[in-house]
């Protein structure tokens, strides 16, 4: 089986690997459409710690090649959306003692707990198949259902993690696609006002048109004089969709006593 990932830190290239082996309770899918992730880039530079022969990626749409004799839900054939990691459903006491996890191993390129590999393979391997995949609702594009494995559900973690409601003021750092989400999700949840601070052209109207009301970038002046003279003094929900060291500062400097920063953002190590 080929695939791409990284052949040690900082050297990327093709890899050939025995196919994997699917037990009962697991599926091998064959990718039909996957997405790089900046998380691809963390593990490539050793931000999971040194790594050899590790296929990447973990955002990706496919086709179920096999299952295993005690899956339920699923066939060989069936398009499946298949998301990098699942929470662990411990928390809801219907299911108190199942844990519905990737086994805690998510794919290849997730930065902190690269085991696994990823899907920038022929085939890939998933554990648990009935709870950690999804099918491909008929009338989703593959290229949207792509968007809800990574994307869109860590942007919407965001601003769940920052407790965005009705009314409320919102500054959105990174205006990639994952700040792109948090404000589509901040504007359906009620917030009242959303700033977004980014500068690429394409992106800012594609923040205007998901419900950013005002956008703030470094090419105008410094960004915490900007959001502190725009809100009067600063906001108590903040997201942290991109950037480095500084933007954290900065979103500590324009949240207001007891509000709330959401830190969904990866930082080099």
């Amino acid at each position: 089986m080929r695939g791409y990932g990284m052949l040690s830190v900082n050297n990327p290239g093709w890899l050939e690997k025995e196919r994997p082996t699917c037990g009962p309770l697991d599926a091998i899918v064959k990718p039909t459409i996957i997405a790089p992730c900046s998380s691809d880039t963390h593990t490539m530079h050793g931000g999971s710690g040194p790594k050899e022969n590790l296929i990447l990626g973990h955002e990706a749409v496919g086709i179920i090649e096999e299952v295993g004799a005690d899956v339920k839900r699923f066939k060989a054939g069936d398009f499946v959306v298949v998301p990098c990691c699942t929470p662990d459903w411990l928390e809801l006491g219907i299911q108190n003692k199942i844990t519905f996890s990737h086994d805690s191993k998510p794919f290849g390129s997730f930065k902190f707990l690269g085991s696994k590999d990823g899907v920038m393979a022929e085939c890939f391997h998933v554990n648990l198949a009935d709870a950690n995949l999804a099918p491909l609702t008929e009338g989703v594009s593959p290229e949207a259902a792509l968007m809800t494995v990574d994307m869109m559900s860590t942007g919407f973690y965001g601003v769940e993690m920052a407790e965005v409601g009705y009314g409320d003021t919102v500054v959105v750092f990174g205006i990639g696609p994952v700040g792109l989400m948090a404000i589509a999700l901040a504007a359906l949840r009620g917030a009242g006002r959303i700033i977004a601070v980014g500068t690429r052209p394409a992106a800012i109207e594609i923040a205007k048109a998901y419900g950013a009301n005002e956008i703030i970038s470094y090419k105008d002046g410094d960004v915490v004089q900007q959001i502190l003279e725009s809100t009067g003094g600063g906001v108590k929900k903040s997201i942290i969709a991109g950037g480095n060291a500084q933007t954290f500062a900065q979103a500590i400097t324009i949240t207001r006593e007891k509000g709330n920063i959401a830190n969904i953002n990866f930082y080099d190590v």
